[in-house]
């Protein structure tokens, strides 16, 4: 059965209805986008059914991430206060899981297309990521993702995603593909680890992908590693050993600073005899979990800052990155086309040239090539022979464009290791091969300078929203409050009044 596709614009306005509702400065945010989805359409960049909007997650977003056993089931349950995750000491759940609070007051297992069919959630549109994959890879999105409903109040204006364990993962490839989706949209990872399996063999793929290649990264303090079911060390006869073991572990993959959390569900938690150790032991707990619980809550603004931040971000890399790419793929495309036009030309005009003398001297021994000097007899006849000729030069033509862009396209599908970017670039430089357009401009076809207005303004909407934010957030200056407070001083003197 033929896949039933939703329209870009049909899902980009029920998104925007949504932002009106809940958050209307990022409508504004929204509307700087689709500017650049048209700016990047006419130069190829885009196709008539994508959008940018599909790289942002709209709602605030909470990953929790780690290998299997970890703990990172139990770890949700107890901040939601609800029973949604199965739990247990194997890889339980093999999908990623994206939690949303339930309305109704029910919770709801539903499949991975309803996330994938709607812009306001995480993994919009992944079955296109995993048909980049492996082909065929994008009808199986249910095998990857689902979404739950859950009526915990926490979850109010926030969406969670718990991760499988990719350690324990057969479908590496498209997991780990995955993972580095949700980090990139999150506006929080909590990165658990397992206080049983602490030793760097144990984690290695958790240290080399959640620790090793992230460190580094701008957005580096949205992560928070957590030492998770800790209270199993307290039988260890020096428990603070498995936390440096995990410490130690941490440094070698190249965190040496940053705040490390020690936690343990109380629920599921080994009896602790010691009711010293206890005591300790809880109180270490208590004081984590209520700082990672605040960050949670913090998301709801930070949110606002991240979508923002993204607008800025593609705008800057489709202006000063992503046409860079494109201006040099056109350049390399004309030098092979203007190539292999003065070879296929060149090769045409020397066999004219041969002919014409071959014809001429038989045509004047009388020899054979009397068809030659019919040709030629006449004034109409010589018209016939140069279309035959401009039409032969047109069609060699063509065919150099064709081949200098599949040679231009191959080396570009072996130098750009990110399939995101590939793809782009593909898309773009077969816009650009297109026969209406000529291969005699240097600059991208589509690319005007009111196009290079639309990514400048967008920038500049984007710093602007940033001031509304902290002029909602922030008030350096006092003015506000005092504001405020002058209008809560009249409204106490006009009810005295009355």
């Amino acid at each position: 059965m033929e896949e039933r596709k939703t329209s870009p614009r049909k899902d980009l306005k029920r998104l925007k209805e949504h932002l009106k509702r809940e958050n209307p400065l990022l409508v504004e945010a929204l509307e700087s986008l689709q500017s650049l989805d048209s700016a990047a359409r006419k130069i190829g960049l885009l196709g008539p059914d994508e959008t940018y909007a599909r790289y942002i997650a709209w709602w605030p977003l909470i990953s929790v991430l780690g290998p299997y056993s970890a703990g990172k089931s139990s770890f949700l349950n107890q901040y939601l206060g609800y029973s949604l995750q199965e739990t247990g000491s194997q890889a339980v759940d093999d999908k990623f899981t994206v939690i949303c609070y339930a309305s109704d007051g029910k919770a709801r297992s539903l499949p991975g297309s309803a996330l994938d069919a709607d812009p306001r959630f995480p993994f919009y549109k992944m079955s296109e990521e995993l048909e980049k994959v492996e082909p065929g890879e994008g009808m199986r999105v249910d095998t990857y993702l689902q979404l739950k409903t859950c009526p915990s109040e926490k979850l109010r204006g926030m969406i969670l995603i718990d991760s499988p364990g990719f350690d324990a993962d057969a479908q590496r490839t498209s997991t780990l593909r995955i993972t580095d989706y949700i980090i990139d949209l999150s506006d929080l990872v909590l990165v658990l680890f397992d206080a049983r399996r602490p030793e760097p063999g144990a984690m290695r793929d958790t240290l080399e992908h959640l620790v090793k290649r992230t460190v580094k990264r701008k957005d580096a303090a949205k992560f928070l590693y957590i030492l998770n079911q800790i209270d199993l060390t307290a039988r260890e006869d020096n428990p603070e050993e498995v936390v440096g073991a995990w410490q130690r572990a941490i440094a070698q993959a190249g965190l040496t600073a940053g705040r490390f959390y020690r936690i343990y569900n109380e629920d599921c938690a080994a009896p602790i005899e010691n009711s010293a150790l206890r005591e300790r032991f809880q109180r270490k707990r208590d004081r984590d979990l209520a700082d990672i619980t605040d960050r949670m809550t913090q998301v709801r603004v930070e949110r606002a800052y991240r979508i923002v931040g993204a607008v800025k971000k593609i705008a800057l890399e489709l202006r000063d990155s992503e046409i860079a790419k494109l201006t040099s793929l056109r350049a390399a495309w004309r030098r092979g086309v203007f190539l292999r036009d003065g070879v296929f030309l060149g090769a045409l005009a020397l066999a004219v040239i041969v002919i014409s003398i071959w014809g001429a001297t038989s045509g004047a021994d009388g020899g054979s090539a009397r068809w030659w000097s019919w040709i030629w007899s006449g004034l109409w006849k010589p018209v016939i022979v140069t279309g035959i000729v401009a039409g032969l030069g047109g069609w060699l033509h063509f065919k150099a464009r064709a081949m200098a862009g599949s040679a231009v396209a191959a080396r570009l599908t072996n130098e750009e290791k990110n399939p995101e970017r590939r793809h782009r670039m593909l898309t773009a430089l077969r816009h650009n091969m297109k026969i209406r357009h000529s291969a005699l401009p240097p600059a991208p076809a589509g690319l005007t300078p009111k196009v290079m207005d639309t990514m400048n303004r967008v920038i500049e909407e984007a710093e602007g929203l940033v001031q509304k934010l902290n002029d909602t957030y922030a008030d350096p200056t006092g003015e506000r409050a005092r504001e405020n407070e002058r209008q809560s001083e009249q409204q106490t003197g006009e009810k005295r009044c009355g």
